[in-house]
């Protein structure tokens, strides 16, 4: 069986870029800079669903995106989470937060702040990511 992602995922965000793991999505949510990490492996709904191996990964590239989100956005705190109560596809959510940020304190989920991309900020937004995230790879950002 191989990696569907859930049409939920699909329609709430955009592919960023294929780690080795896992495919990191931009959230269609412009209020908060916010990317989600789902891994490719088919029916897993859990982190403890995911072999040995794959868990080690997995928070690795949770590492990874954490710097990339922290080097780009400069968050006063980063809010990762893997909570999937409406989508049980294993996704973890790693949201950069400001104290000026129209939800904070509080969790973003179901605060019902929403705001739509302009489609030339989507396209230069995941521009930025995907470029960070290369680097990243290529060892001129680690």
């Amino acid at each position: 069986m191989s990696f569907v992602l859930d049409a939920r995922l699909e329609t709430d965000s955009h592919f960023v870029i294929d780690m080795e793991l896992s495919q990191v999505r931009l959230s269609n949510n412009a209020a908060f800079p916010w990317v989600i990490l789902v891994p490719k492996r088919p029916d897993v709904v859990e982190i403890i669903d995911l072999d040995d191996g794959d868990q080690q990964l997995l928070w690795s590239e949770i590492a990874m995106a954490s710097r990339i989100m922290k080097r780009l956005y400069q968050p006063k705190k980063l809010n990762v989470a893997n909570i999937g109560n409406k989508v049980s596809q294993l996704h973890v959510h790693v949201v950069a937060r400001y104290e000026d940020d129209q939800a904070w304190p509080g969790p973003i989920w179901n605060s019902g702040i929403s705001e739509s991309y302009d489609p030339q900020d989507l396209q230069e937004k995941l521009l930025t990511l995907q470029s960070a995230f290369n680097e990243l790879f290529s060892g001129a950002g680690a």
